[in-house]
């Protein structure tokens, strides 16, 4: 039966009153995020500051600084009684959930790099810091000695016990446990259904929403220059990393001549030598901050001819590189999917 004019009066009546209720409740839902304050917390962890803001009616600052404790026991190796120290000094422990799941991504980088990425080149990298900074190389039979405990494949994760091939291999996640902190930040934030918030540690990057100004989070890249005091914080770009992860590898205020050169104080797993390319800083966009940092370190590691064939693998990667030309200038390339990210200064 077709409904007669009257039924479809009666029933458009019954519908006013709920899209009424409808939209009010959107507008008072609207109203109240607008008036919802956005809170900022600031401290230290890991040997450096965080800044964390987001949308929140409460100072959630010591909820998050026990979610961060809880990376700092799993993979710190300035805490004594991590699981990462334990493990460095050989001990029987049963790892916990972050401790695998940070050992797991960075197997999956190395692999994905051919072992650019490695979370057992610490000794090497602590032996050529006290180089660079007496201007004393170290000896080649003192790299040599430390090859032989450097290498991914070397240590292996089977029923949440660490296996090492030789036990004076040590392992360091600080080239990918920032970004993975920020990640357990935002996952924190996200399961106490905050939907806009940027977590910033050591300069890894994690956002979702927008940010106070009710736009897109905007972040800057800094640009690489000398400046050993830190005094200068002159940006080369400003990416749009709304819903994204960001993270930037290049030891910007530190850097080696040779030739007349200027490079990055980079060492590079496979030969124990700092490497001796172009590039100066890599920035990589990603959805989750610790596969960004992974793979910014071993973009800086590679160099950029390298780095751009993992990332015709990888399109889910969005990198941006600062280089230095061959007049010795600084340069930038960056991936085509990075485009629409970058914002004028």
């Amino acid at each position: 039966m077709t409904p007669t004019n009257n039924q479809r009066k009666k029933k458009l009546l019954w519908q006013i009153p709920l899209l009424t209720v409808l939209i009010i409740g959107t507008i008072l839902i609207i109203r109240e995020q607008q008036a919802m304050p956005y809170q900022e917390n600031v401290g230290l962890v890991f040997g450096t500051e965080y800044h964390i803001t987001y949308q929140c009616n409460e100072d959630l600052q010591p909820e998050i600084e026990a979610e961060l404790k809880k990376v700092d026991n799993s993979l710190s190796t300035f805490n004594k009684e991590s699981v990462i120290s334990k493990i460095n000094r050989n001990e029987d422990v049963v790892v916990n959930e972050m401790f695998e799941q940070v050992f797991n991504r960075a197997q999956y980088v190395s692999k994905e790099t051919d072992g650019a990425f490695d979370i057992t080149v610490a000794p090497l990298v602590n032996l050529w810091g006290f180089g660079f900074k007496t201007g004393e190389n170290p000896s080649k039979q003192k790299i040599d000695s430390l090859m032989q405990f450097v290498g991914y494949q070397s240590v292996s994760l089977n029923n949440k016990k660490v296996k090492k091939v030789h036990p004076n291999t040590m392992l360091d996640a600080a080239a990918i446990a920032k970004g993975y902190a920020c990640d357990v930040v935002a996952q924190f934030l996200r399961n106490k259904g905050i939907q806009h918030f940027m977590v910033e540690i050591g300069g890894e990057v994690i956002t979702c929403g927008n940010s106070p100004k009710r736009i897109p989070w905007k972040i800057g890249v800094t640009k690489p220059v000398d400046d050993s005091l830190n005094i200068q914080q002159e940006q080369q770009a400003v990416l749009n990393v709304t819903d994204m992860a960001m993270a930037t590898s290049g030891n910007y205020r530190n850097f080696y001549y040779k030739g007349g050169k200027k490079y990055a104080h980079t060492i590079d797993p496979k030969t124990g030598y700092p490497v001796q390319h172009s590039l100066l800083s890599a920035t990589v966009l990603a959805k989750d901050c610790a596969t960004a940092d992974a793979f910014a370190t071993a973009f800086m590691v590679m160099g950029i001819d390298k780095a751009k064939t993992v990332l015709e693998k990888h399109p889910e990667l969005m990198a941006y590189f600062i280089y230095a030309d061959a007049k010795g200038e600084l340069a930038v390339w960056h991936s085509p999917t990075m485009e629409g990210k970058i914002l004028e200064k």
